[in-house]
């Protein structure tokens, strides 16, 4: 799963409060000159994606804005690096050559491979809404930090990255128990791929279901309280009614509801399906190749018949020949 490895990686570093390094040797500290925006400040080594990415997250701070009450007054940096080197140098720290994006709140920044010269594994308008949700929620917190399932929830909400693999593995964490407590979601790091997967599905239904469940004013009620210092117990009572053991349960049933034996074998069956349509296209595409084929051929050999009659062999002028119109 590209995108697990995605998110493993680019949120290991959230709050790791990284600060730029000085050139040395000849490097620069960033990858390229500023470009300045409205709302944000791009350093990318191909000036291209800045209009891309600049769209993207003008539309992600918009709902953010609203979703999450906050005026944003600040610009993020944004950095769109080609340099493996680079991009090391820019966030200090260890990071894996497969690792696609890191947000540092307290830097106020977001940097991000170039999808020029790596493969990272998902679009790169998810990558920017993913990791500036991650900047709006640690300032929308204050000098407190939200708890990690709510802090994915909420980039994984905006950034519109459920997909069918993550009904498959809520399916199938259903089925064997392996749903996670949200209170274990901030060990995420240590986690190994498929319980990764499981752990960032749950953030982002965990958000949904405080967001269905409660409302908007919920999300800002959770936060405010989070800002003031107290704990995620009392931030839930706040926002829900309920402690965190309590909400743990309602959700817990809300998962045992919604995901089982029954949406696991729907989400097989769509997968055999949608695998059988794409063989169904396949073989279409190649027939009507086909066609096309034969049908050129039949032209050709309607202009080339070899069906010709040339008369008398021994005086072929001195007979008129019918099947020879060209004569005429």
């Amino acid at each position: 799963m590209a995108w697990i490895l995605t998110l493993f990686l680019s949120l290991s570093f959230w709050g790791s409060g990284l600060g730029w390094p000085a050139a040395r040797g000849g490097v620069k500290s960033h990858p390229s000159k500023a470009i300045e925006r409205a709302n944000f400040v791009f350093y990318a080594d191909n000036p291209r994606y800045v209009e891309l990415a600049d769209s993207v997250l003008n539309n992600v701070r918009i709902l953010l804005s609203k979703m999450l009450a906050d005026t944003l007054p600040y610009k993020p940096s944004v950095y769109i690096i080609e340099d493996a080197d680079s991009f090391k140098r820019l966030i200090r720290g260890r990071f894996p050559d497969w690792g696609a994006a890191v947000a540092l709140p307290e830097r106020k920044s977001i940097a991000i491979k170039s999808p020029d010269k790596f493969n990272i594994g998902k679009s790169l308008a998810e990558l920017l809404a993913h990791e500036y949700a991650h900047l709006v929620v640690a300032h929308r917190s204050g000098f407190y930090s939200a708890p990690r399932w709510f802090d994915e929830g909420v980039a994984m909400l905006v950034s519109t990255e459920w997909s069918w693999s993550d009904n498959l593995a809520m399916s199938k964490a259903a089925i064997f128990g392996q749903f996670i407590p949200l209170r274990k979601i901030k060990q995420v790091n240590r986690f190994n791929q498929s319980q990764a997967h499981v752990a960032y599905a749950q953030s982002y239904l965990a958000v949904k279901y405080l967001l269905d469940q409660y409302g908007s004013n919920a999300l800002n009620r959770f936060l405010d309280e989070i800002a003031k210092g107290s704990s995620v117990d009392n931030a839930l009572i706040a926002s829900s009614g309920s402690n965190y053991s309590e909400f743990e349960k309602e959700f817990h049933e809300y998962l045992t509801l919604h995901y089982n034996v029954a949406t696991l074998f729907m989400d097989t069956m769509y997968f055999w399906l949608a695998l059988a349509i794409i063989v169904v296209i396949g073989a279409a595409l190649r027939y009507r190749k086909k066609r096309q084929y034969y049908k050129k051929w039949e032209q050709e050999e309607r202009l080339q018949s070899t069906d010709f009659d040339y008369g008398d062999p021994a005086h072929p002028e001195k007979i008129d020949d019918e099947d020879e119109p060209w004569r005429d």
